[in-house]
């Protein structure tokens, strides 16, 4: 691990790398880190913008603080909740994704929520599935 010569840094950037390799792991993309923090990226800013202001924040707070960082980066909270459905979500993904890809981004964007769902609570992981349609709400079980 790499020292920035703060522990919370630290900390941080060992909690994301972790994150990103997991998402490399599953994906089959390993040494792809611009990829996974591409994706990382796309689907955090899908849901952020599907959720409450509130449920955004909590769900944040639940992320290393660079994921954080992430999250919250271009965040908008005066257009949220955008009410849109399975389908819209996936294509908003797609559109911040420009990486050609040879599965499904619906099948990448399970993955992605696999990871993180290892990374929240299961309190709020309910918390948020309780705002989202059902047919999105059915990516994060």
């Amino acid at each position: 691990m790499s020292s920035t010569g703060q522990d919370v840094f630290d900390k941080t950037i060992h909690k994301t790398n972790t994150l990103l390799k997991q998402i490399e792991t599953e994906l089959g993309w390993e040494n792809q880190r611009n990829m996974s923090y591409a994706i990382l990226r796309a689907v955090l800013h899908a849901l952020r913008d599907r959720l409450t202001v509130q449920e955004a924040a909590d769900l944040a707070a639940q992320f290393p603080l660079l994921v954080q960082g992430i999250f919250y980066n271009g965040w908008n909270p005066a257009g949220v909740p955008k009410k849109i459905h399975k389908d819209e979500f996936l294509e908003e993904i797609r559109k911040n994704f420009t990486f050609s890809i040879d599965r499904s981004i619906n099948e990448v964007v399970i993955v992605v929520l696999s990871v993180l769902r290892k990374h929240v609570s299961e309190g709020e992981l309910e918390d948020v599935l309780s705002v989202l349609p059902k047919d999105l709400s059915s990516m994060l079980k």
